[in-house]
């Protein structure tokens, strides 16, 4: 995966800089009806524009990525979908919106996490707070060919300007390459069998049913919840009657929550618990779901989901998605994801990412030696830690998400003594959080800033005549922002191995792909990935699969010696990986 700006972040990174040349940047900004393309030469500037009719445009950018270019444009969500329905791919691109994201907020300061890596932007060297084009874009054509180039202009400043431009680069490639495997995972879909799925539904609600009517299994618990609650007109789809018939039949329940609903002791809590679980499977995948998001088999293959998938969609940089529900798919579902005739379903599972990555970025070697292998939590009881493996992932979780109470706070002691320095790490972050600060992941993704509303609870708790219950609700809030800034530099740095694990793996199945087609990523939910290959395939995906994240790892952080785990099968059905 090559950074942008033409410089690697590591000489011994997959695609070294000696097999591009010189870096070529080819702009795509709108321009009339069709665009204007830009080609920039880092050692000459600008040498060559035209323009291109829309229609034009695919066999253009087919022709001109023979020669590796880097596409700079405004939205690969806009824009790649057009392309890949002419069958045309790129390798690699520069996502403006998304770049512009992480530099506005690239902002002065020192990380938290440890004294392992410094500062990431000096005074100044942040995209200025001031609104650009980017910030209230409706539709790419709103934007003018001059107003792209000037955005782009400004960002390589941003980045050219941090103490560690290769970082920044580094995650500016990622989030981008990120933004083209998205696009490519919606354009290509996951295999989904639509009779599998309807007998799953089937044998779980019963036959399908008229619309606006409730399943039979669904209605046949509905009749047994009125008569435990007696409530013959009860909608048990409605919380708020649901309360008051509860309520009136002796049970005191806050809520209709199944935590809370779990504990109580009554005849109608196991019908009210199973309705409840059939009626979130029916309302997220159900058949309506099914109607709306698995488009019909054609050509010999099998049926295919294509969600929306949101780079970047989380503060972390985690993926969300807008619509699809992708990232949620039950298990009761997933016999239905079932790979094409010929082709098999290679799946990939990163074993416990958070506190590798969390050894890596801290540069502890006690973690880090607990890592050599492919559980990290049976490690801490084999090192005597702890007493069992449970209380492994317990004591782990709660110095990441910050437990102090409960079993979580009474192991937390002994990890503290085992990794002074990974815990020190977290531990920075939550202060760093508590006094309002940003952190930063290992790479320069910058936390957001408390709300104005927390700044003011803190600002009047620190008065000498403050009142009793604003500095409680001070100390609570300052707390609360501790427990997201600790968690904040993990999770959002295990975000950006992710993206060079996917980016590195798409890379790799190209060179292995033959006659009979190219294996290709068509699932990715934050340390897992599905990839759809050619049956006689399996083995060199699988072995990419596992190249690919110690290339990751290498390219993040060097030759610390942390090992990236994965559990990697070969399946029919995504069923058959659990």
């Amino acid at each position: 995966m090559e950074a942008p700006g033409g410089h690697a972040a590591r000489a011994d990174r997959g695609c070294p800089r000696e097999n591009y040349a010189l870096q070529v940047d080819i702009l795509v900004a709108p321009s009339g009806p069709g665009v204007r393309l830009t080609t920039l030469d880092e050692g000459r500037g600008e040498v060559a524009a035209g323009e291109v009719s829309m229609d034009l445009l695919p066999g253009r950018v087919a022709a001109l990525e023979v020669d590796r270019p880097r596409w700079v444009w405004t939205d690969t969500s806009a824009l790649y979908p057009e392309l890949l329905r002419a069958g045309v791919r790129v390798e690699r691109c520069f996502d403006l919106r998304l770049c512009h994201a992480i530099l506005r907020h690239a902002i002065p300061g020192r990380t938290t996490a440890a004294d392992a890596w410094a500062a990431h932007v000096t005074p100044g060297a942040g995209i200025d707070a001031g609104p650009t084009l980017l910030d209230e874009l409706t539709t790419v054509a709103d934007i003018d060919p001059a107003a792209v180039l000037e955005e782009y202009a400004r960002q390589q400043v941003a980045v050219q300007g941090s103490l560690e431009p290769g970082r920044l680069r580094l995650l500016l490639a990622a989030e981008s390459a990120g933004a083209l495997i998205a696009a490519e995972m919606k354009h290509d879909g996951l295999p989904w069998d639509l009779d599998v799925h309807d007998r799953q539904l089937a044998a779980m609600l019963g036959p399908r049913p008229r619309t606006g009517t409730r399943p039979a299994r669904l209605e046949e618990l509905a009749t047994t919840i009125r008569a435990h609650l007696a409530a013959p007109a009860l909608n048990p789809d409605s919380p708020a009657e649901l309360l008051r018939a509860l309520r009136s039949a002796g049970i005191e329940a806050r809520t209709t929550r199944k935590w809370e609903l779990a504990d109580v002791d009554h005849p109608v809590i196991a019908p009210l618990l199973e309705y409840k679980r059939l009626s979130r499977l029916l309302t997220a995948n159900g058949w309506v779901w099914m109607d709306t998001w698995i488009r019909p088999p054609e050509d010999g293959r099998r049926g295919r989901f294509h969600p929306d998938y949101v780079p970047g969609g989380v503060v972390t940089g985690r993926w969300a998605t807008s619509g699809g529900g992708a990232l949620a798919l039950p298990k009761q579902i997933r016999s239905a994801v079932v790979a094409d005739p010929g082709w098999k379903l290679v799946v990939a599972d990163a074993a416990q990412i958070e506190p590798r990555v969390l050894a890596a970025m801290s540069r502890d070697e006690q973690l880090a030696r607990a890592s050599q292998g492919a559980d990290l939590y049976q490690a801490l009881v084999e090192e005597g830690i702890v007493d069992t493996r449970a209380h492994a992932k317990v004591a782990m979780l709660g110095a990441l998400y910050g437990a102090t109470t409960g079993e979580a706070g009474l192991l937390m002691p002994r990890l503290l003594r085992a990794y002074p320095k990974a815990t020190n790490a977290v531990e920075q972050a939550a202060r760093a959080g508590e006094r309002g600060e940003v952190v930063r992941t290992w790479l320069g993704r910058t936390s957001p800033l408390p709300s104005a509303t927390w700044h003011e609870v803190q600002g009047r708790a620190s008065q000498p005549d403050a009142e009793p219950t604003d500095q409680r609700l001070a100390r609570q809030q300052a707390r609360d922002w501790g427990r997201f800034t600790r968690n904040f530099v993990v999770q959002g740095t295990a975000a950006e191995w992710a993206l060079c694990w996917m980016a590195e793996l798409r890379r790799r199945l190209l060179a292995i792909a033959d006659d009979a087609g190219t294996p290709h990523l068509v699932f990715f939910l934050h340390d897992e990935v599905i990839v759809h290959s050619p049956a006689h395939l399996t083995q060199g995906v699988e072995a990419a699969i596992r190249d690919a994240a110690q290339s990751a790892g290498g390219l993040l952080f060097g030759t610390f010696p942390v090992e990236f785990a994965l559990d990697v099968v070969t399946v029919d059905s995504y069923d058959e990986a659990a």
